[in-house]
């Protein structure tokens, strides 16, 4: 707590300087981001960081993995369905961008072979990946086949959401893919055209 808290005094003595006006302005008109991120929890891939944006730039949700489940009626606490449906049906986000990256602790998680605990909200959330799982070869480099695989999964349960439908068909919403390398900074985007991941050079 120590370290967090010696971490807000810097903040507040050489940042927050710099941003006060900018944090005033969204205090009174709210925000208004152009991009969902759909990103993983895991410490070492900030959305804010890798793209170089500032407060009120960015929608962010972040959980195992980068997942978003489909599309259904059931009643529950649906925590990240909620966020996505504040996202695009009050904020009008112009983009959504599903980022994934190597070295995925919960892609690798996935692939253990043991057998799920029932009582997990881990092994369940999981789960969400055996689409993808059932894709991928046998062969080779599994866990980065089952990052780029699992990021399509996403996007096409993305698709499943009755307003983001019409937000696409009605002012254009795009639904977008990417991973990033933690070890070298590379960034990956998804052709929609051909399928593969290309570097954003």
């Amino acid at each position: 707590m120590e370290h967090l808290i010696e971490g807000y005094r810097i903040y507040r003595k050489t940042r927050w300087p710099e941003l006060r006006s900018l944090h005033r302005y969204l205090a009174d008109r709210g925000q208004s981001p152009r991009t969902l991120i759909i990103a993983c929890a895991d410490s070492r891939v900030d959305p804010a960081t890798i793209f170089n944006a500032g407060p009120g730039e960015l929608f962010v949700v972040r959980n195992v993995a980068n997942l978003a489940p489909p599309f259904e009626e059931a009643p529950g606490f649906h925590g990240v369905s909620a966020a996505i449906e504040f996202a695009v049906m009050h904020l009008k986000v112009e983009t959504i961008l599903v980022l994934g990256h190597r070295q995925c602790g919960g892609v690798a998680a996935a692939l253990d072979e043991r057998p799920r605990d029932p009582q997990s909200f881990l092994d369940s959330w999981i789960s969400l990946l055996d689409t993808a799982k059932s894709r991928i070869g046998k062969d080779g480099d599994r866990v980065s086949e089952l990052e780029h695989e699992s990021i399509r999964v996403t996007l096409e349960n993305l698709a499943t959401f009755p307003f983001i439908q019409d937000a696409m068909k009605t002012r254009g919403l795009n639904l977008v893919g990417m991973r990033y390398g933690v070890a070298d900074g590379g960034l990956e985007l998804l052709n929609t055209v051909t399928g593969a991941f290309e570097p954003v050079l």
